[in-house]
């Protein structure tokens, strides 16, 4: 009888060979789809945790006193076990001791979870410019003077006010940088109305602000022009003012639209007055509040010095800004309208007797009377939430 020949080859092969050679092949394709299956799966993983999977200690993992301290994708490390930090406690900024150094930050990097994107540090994009027509106007304004003011309470209510009555808008860049000077003198009521209303009107303006009250000591004739020559001196040593708004504190502006800031001309805010009616008093008229921007300031010498008592200051500004080529602004006299606040005239302010004569000659005292002239004694500067007083000592008519 002759025997068939063995299906798998070689010479005589043994009962249940086939079988189990088969079932090898069965196990190396199962340990091949094992292993494909497992790269796949770890490849989606981080693989900086691979050590701490299979129990391998890493420099991030435990030491010689136990403690064990894994990585979190901010970057810190913490104790293992311990709450991750809440968005609000995260920082950016390296702690004590915490990745100082270019090698502790080298070090951290290369723990770093291979497949995160990379962390920018976050930096705040540049203001834009605030729009030269203020889109926080509201336009006509009631304005009153039968009410008391809290200053305490005025405070609250503008608290984006610095202290020294320094202000600028948050949301933009204000192009504006405006000095607001006003002499005075033992007119705190009128100083209490003036602050409750000019604060919110400029900061809705979006102007880069501040208030200065130069008060004058004594009991010798009031001196309004060389007052205000005083505020111009002493703001820019506070801030690189670029305007200067000149404001008797008698007077409120009864619409926002009023810009208190400078113009490329020589500009007059307080055109249309109740006293006089709503109404231009003459043409030359250039009192109560106006407005020069540093270099036309400068150009003029500042304002005259030699005029105590009241009245003649204003008409000799007036002269000096002509002599020197210049025209005056002037808002209409719908946005331009002013309301003053009565008051009786102080002692020490009577009408300059001598205001006239020194008018016609305001073309040869302005060379020597002005700036290059001023002279005073600054006896104290106080910071309150709503202005700065600069108390001066201005001297006597000589």
């Amino acid at each position: 009888m002759r025997f068939r020949e063995p299906l798998l080859g070689g010479s005589a092969a043994m009962p249940g060979a086939s079988l189990q050679r088969a079932c090898r092949l069965l196990v190396a394709v199962c340990a091949l789809h094992l292993g494909v299956t497992l790269v796949y799966y770890l490849a989606g993983r981080d693989l900086s945790r691979l050590p701490f999977l299979v129990g391998v200690p890493t420099p991030l993992q435990g030491s010689s006193n136990g403690a064990t301290t894994i990585r979190q994708t901010s970057g810190v490390l913490r104790p293992r076990g311990t709450a991750p930090p809440s968005p609000f406690e995260a920082s950016s900024e390296p702690g004590p001791g915490r990745g100082s150094s270019p090698d502790a930050n080298s070090r951290l990097s290369s723990a770093s979870n291979l497949t995160s994107s990379p962390v920018f540090p976050i930096t705040a994009l540049p203001l834009p410019a605030c729009p030269e027509e203020s889109p926080l106007l509201v336009g006509p304004l009631l304005i009153e003077f039968n009410v008391p003011v809290d200053l305490t309470l005025v405070a609250k209510q503008n608290s984006e006010v610095k202290v020294g009555g320094r202000y600028a808008p948050k949301d933009c860049i204000s192009s504006h940088k405006v000095a607001i000077i006003i002499p005075f003198r033992k007119r705190q009521e009128h100083l209490k109305y003036w602050l409750y209303y000019l604060h919110p009107i400029l900061q809705r303006q979006q102007l880069d602000y501040g208030i200065y009250v130069i008060n004058q000591a004594g009991e010798s004739m009031f001196n309004r022009a060389k007052l205000l020559n005083i505020g111009f001196q002493e703001a820019l040593k506070d801030y690189n003012y670029s305007c200067f708004v000149f404001s008797d504190v008698d007077l409120i502006p009864m619409d926002d639209r009023n810009a208190y800031r400078c113009f490329s001309q020589p500009r007059h805010i307080s055109v249309a007055m109740d006293k006089f009616g709503f109404s231009l008093p003459y043409v030359q008229y250039f009192g109560g509040v106006s407005a020069l921007s540093k270099e036309q300031f400068l150009t003029i010498n500042g304002f005259p010095n030699n005029y105590w008592g009241w009245g003649g200051e204003d008409d000799d500004i007036f002269n000096r800004l002509v002599f020197r080529g210049m025209s005056i602004s002037r808002p209409n006299a719908v946005v331009g309208k002013c309301r003053m606040i009565r008051h009786s005239r102080d002692k020490k302010n009577e009408p300059n007797p001598q205001r006239f004569d020194r008018i016609a000659h305001t073309k040869e005292t302005m060379l020597s009377d002005g700036l290059n002239s001023l002279t005073y004694e600054v006896l104290g500067i106080e910071r309150y939430p709503l202005y700065t007083q600069i108390t001066v000592d201005v001297g006597t008519p000589s």
